[in-house]
């Protein structure tokens, strides 16, 4: 079983190849997506994502309007910001929104994958919090 399902999304096409050949020999499922609108087309078709490692600084729709759309939308996901000097500050600001971390840009490969795990796990521990409530609410509309 793959640690985790991770969606790359940053509209620098050889950054995304080079950045799914590592993350897929360390035994990620790497999706990507190339813009945030195309990440939130992809987040609909591909219910299983873990998490979005995501650009700040795209064209069209940005990191930072991405991830209030993940969060509205997908809300378990959770997302890690990768960002240049010049948008350090909308990091920040991410992280203020929900995003699970923010990495400076070129991102330190063995940080990159165990900020990828630690988010994994976030999420898998904040799942089965969900599946224990409502088992238990189950439990307690059965009358016992």
């Amino acid at each position: 079983m793959a640690l985790a399902n991770v969606l790359l999304v940053d509209d620098e096409v050889p950054f995304v190849e080079t950045m799914v050949k590592r993350l897929s020999r360390r035994d990620l499922h790497v999706l990507t997506a190339h813009g945030g609108q195309e990440a939130l087309d992809l987040l609909d078709r591909t219910p299983n994502v873990d998490v979005v490692v995501l650009d700040v600084k795209m064209p069209g729709m940005d990191g930072i309007e991405t991830l209030k759309q993940i969060k509205n939308h997908f809300p378990l996901v959770e997302v890690i910001m990768l960002t240049g000097h010049g948008t350090v500050e909308s990091a920040i600001d991410g992280m203020k929104l929900g995003a699970f971390d923010f990495l400076m840009k070129p991102a330190e490969f063995d940080n990159l994958v165990e900020k990828v795990a630690q988010a994994e796990k976030v999420k898998r521990d904040r799942e089965e919090k969900i599946r224990e409530a409502e088992a238990k609410a189950v439990f307690y509309r059965m009358g016992a």
